[in-house]
């Protein structure tokens, strides 16, 4: 405690070093609280089930020959019941589906986020109701399914957290649920995006939808028997997948199954970039500890005579060390209370991030966990900085510390090659930062270059869905759609408009297909297509060129023959050398119902920007296959964004009861489809910028505490005719030394981890050496740049003052 307060006195006698110290540490201990608050929240918090580690994910894997290598699929109805039965690894399984529910009756329509869920759903979670009941098995039933169970959230913005909630109704899609339960608030499953599910309701199968094996429109939850391991689940599963091929060649041949841990179908895609961020601020934190170190023995180098009279009176060197380690330990700790600040301003920009990947993302806090965490860090951040200045700060030479008189300025006894060393280890680790931003940018500019197959500007594009229950037959859902139309293309400022099912970026149907006239394949082994349902003026508005043929037109009604365009990647991978207009084909879920290609279209990247070949896709008239609901999308002559309210209020005066829902424009959707990438380039980019910030500063310190400890030399040396360029040289000299080496040691890093970037890089190698080249040289700028004002201080030494002082 006595060393403790000494250490206090001490550093506020030295309030501008104390200062320097804690920004420095406060920069490197909040980096590392805030990425730990989401790698905690996403992979270390368990999550809030029972027994989490036993609950998993059961998908089809599809024939890589048809799906073109997809690794997991949606469950048909009869095979998830088969699996349910076989399967005796489980504890439980249950089939669940997203919806979108139009929610009526209330002052506005509006759009929830609803799960169809089998009976044995909230039993696998282990999930407990906090008002009322979940869903049974008698719910569970045809003619029986019309309860719901609703969110705490939504429970309490819809209805007060009133008791009187229970037995009320709710239409969702022109039907009526009566509300049975609340769930409790930590029910966040199933989830998309930042937003979960707001209601249950039963999935309730009839006997015809639960004989289906083609039409895979599922997910499936499960949860392990206590002991069984997911190899042991994998296994089995692979041998219920051999015997349904067996049962059912037609519908199962090739398909196989996927168990998954829960926890790792959620977090998947954002565990390497969180990975690649911690890593990049625990090099943000050790730079700030190379900084914090510097700074600690250039000043324990001016309390040599100090610490040489405490030696005089008796005390030892573990006494010194013990004094030196308090004073970085009382720095560390204030730096992460400061960190701690910072970690909570930047904070909302994190969960911004963390909820575009995943869905618990909104309980991202500075819980616990995290403080023991920035404590932790600050103590060893603490010990890391301070140790080896505080070893050669108590290794003290008493006769040459004492002799020394106060005009004089004491020997570095092997310090310079120390800091030296330190800058080096800064420079290294900034240009590993910088090399990873560096192709996080060139990736994301190279991406943003790549033609989606559309023009995006002056597109806006909205949801129009239709209630089931008042749209039951195909010819009026068709009829409400021209309608809708009609009114949009008539607004004024709208170029031209139409409908599709799904939209560029968001998903879609992927069928598979015959030819006529070729032999006939297993269903599990036809090729496959994306397939878009779309009205006239879709291709127009998304100018989207027509290659051949003609586009699809009003004439192609629901009585009319069959008509579909296709892509030019579909016209060449299945019609090669051949021309496919005229050429008919039939779906396999509807065969049926034989097409005629009509054209061929321009290809679009239905699956992103970076699928580096583009998906064949074929479009056929929404008339004669409406699917709901449909997306208007409509081209503008002004900003879209003011022709929002004139097509909503439009929407709305032909029919009050259907919600308008994902109002936003094309370029938006395209900006979404890479906003991960993008949100991570900028948070690696934020980090790498930091990092050569404190390398600049560390460089800056040494250089100028370097000039401050040869003012005799350089002095000497311009009173026997130094120029100034000669001492610029001298300065200019140190500066590039530690920075060449750190240089080479960085290169050597960067090639060696450039690996985990694999993933995260698009359009480049991990290792271009462009970018590699372009960041060495930005950090021999910023060396030449931050030892301007010591070669400045350098130049304005007065030869004759200092010959006076010898």
């Amino acid at each position: 405690m006595q060393d403790l307060r000494y250490a206090v006195r001490v550093l506020l006698k030295s309030r501008g070093f104390t200062a320097a110290a804690i920004a420095v540490l406060a920069l490197g201990i909040g980096a590392n609280t805030a990425i730990f608050s989401v790698v905690n929240t996403v992979l270390l918090r368990p999550m809030p089930f029972p027994h989490p580690e036993r609950l998993v994910q059961v998908f089809h894997v599809p024939p890589a020959a048809s799906f073109r290598g997809m690794k997991r699929f949606s469950v048909s109805p009869a095979n998830y019941l088969d699996w349910r039965a076989l399967g005796t690894s489980f504890d439980g399984m249950a089939a669940y589906a997203p919806r979108q529910f139009a929610l009526t009756g209330l002052d506005r329509p509006e759009t929830v986020q609803a799960a169809l869920v089998g009976a044995d759903f909230f039993p696998i979670l282990r999930a407990e109701a906090q008002a009322g009941r979940l869903i049974t098995p008698n719910d569970d039933q045809p003619g029986r399914g019309k309860v719901a169970v609703i969110s705490y959230g939504f429970w309490q913005s819809h209805f007060g957290s009133s008791p009187s909630a229970l037995g009320r109704t709710l239409i969702l899609n022109g039907e009526a649920y009566s509300i049975v339960g609340v769930a409790r608030p930590n029910l966040h499953f199933p989830a998309w995006s930042a937003t979960s599910a707001d209601v249950w309701v039963p999935l309730a199968w009839d006997a015809a939808t639960r004989a289906v094996r083609k039409n895979h429109n599922y997910l499936v939850v499960a949860r392990l028997k206590p002991g069984v391991a997911i190899s042991q689940a994998q296994a089995e599963m692979n041998t219920i997948s051999s015997q349904l091929e067996r049962l059912d060649p037609e519908a199962n041949r090739d398909w196989g199954a996927v168990v998954l841990s829960l926890r790792d179908d959620l977090v998947g895609n954002v565990r390497p970039v969180l990975v690649v961020l911690l890593a990049a601020v625990a090099f943000v934190l050790l730079i700030a500890c190379a900084n914090v170190a510097n700074l600690f023995t250039a000043r324990n180098l001016g309390r040599r005579k100090e610490l040489a009279v405490r030696a005089a009176l008796g005390a030892s060197r573990v006494r010194a060390l013990q004094q030196l380690l308090c004073e970085s330990l009382v720095l560390s700790l204030l730096g992460g209370a400061a960190g701690l600040a910072l970690a909570s301003a930047v904070m909302p920009l994190l969960i911004t991030y963390v909820n575009q990947q995943f869905p618990l993302g909104g309980a991202i806090a500075l819980d616990a966990p995290v403080l023991l965490f920035t404590l932790g860090i600050s103590i060893a951040t603490g010990i890391l900085a301070g140790a080896l200045p505080a070893a050669r700060g108590s290794k003290t030479d008493l006769n040459d510390a004492l002799k020394q008189g106060m005009g004089r300025t004491s020997s570095d006894s092997g310090a310079p090659g120390t800091r030296s060393a330190l800058v080096a280890a800064e420079v290294a680790l900034s240009l590993m930062l910088l090399a990873g931003a560096g192709l996080m940018i060139r990736s994301l500019w190279i991406l943003s270059a790549v033609n989606p197959g559309f023009d995006p500007n002056n597109v806006l594009t909205l949801t129009v869905p239709v209630s089931t229950k008042r749209f039951a037959e195909a010819a009026q859902t068709a009829a409400y759609y021209d309608q809708v139309l009609e009114r949009v293309r008539a607004l004024p400022g709208v170029e031209s408009a139409g409908l599709i099912d799904s939209l560029p970026f968001t998903g879609g149907s992927v069928q598979p297909f015959l030819i006529e006239g070729r032999p006939a394949a297993l269903f599990a082994q036809q090729p496959t297509v994306s397939v878009r349902s779309i009205s006239p003026g879709y291709l127009r508005s998304m100018r989207i060129p027509l290659l051949r043929g003609r586009d699809i037109s009003e004439s192609d009604a629901a009585d009319r023959p069959r008509v579909v365009l296709i892509s030019e990647s579909m016209a060449k991978r299945f019609w090669p050398g051949e021309d496919p207009v005229g050429k008919r084909l039939t779906l396999s879920f509807s065969p049926e119902k034989p097409r005629e290609v009509l054209g061929i279209v321009g290809d679009v990247k239905q699956g992103g920007l970076d699928i580096s070949e583009p998906s064949p896709t074929l479009y056929q008239a929404e008339a004669q296959q409406t699917n709901f609901p449909m997306s208007l999308v409509a081209r503008t002559t002004r900003r879209p964004e003011s022709l929002v309210n004139a097509i909503t209020d439009t929407l709305q005066q032909l029919d009050r009861e259907q919600p308008v829902r994902n109002v936003r424009t094309m370029q938006a959707i395209l900006d979404q489809s890479i906003s991960d990438r993008r949100m991570s380039m900028l948070l690696l980019a934020a980090f790498a910028g930091l990092a050569l910030l404190l390398a600049a500063f560390g460089l800056y310190s040494v250089l100028a505490y370097t000039v401050r400890r040869r003012v005799r030399e350089i002095g000497i040396r311009m009173a026997l005719g130094a120029s100034v360029k000669d001492v610029l040289r001298i300065v200019a000299l140190e500066s590039l030394r530690p920075t060449i080496a750190g240089i080479a040691v960085g290169l050597a890093g960067s090639f060696m981890l450039s690996t985990l970037l694999t993933k995260l890089v698009y359009g480049i190698r991990p290792s271009d050496p462009a970018t590699f080249g372009t960041v060495a040289l930005i950090l021999v700028v910023v060396s030449i740049v931050a030892s301007v004002v010591p070669a400045w201080r350098a130049t304005r030494v007065d030869p004759i003052q200092v010959l006076r002082e010898e």
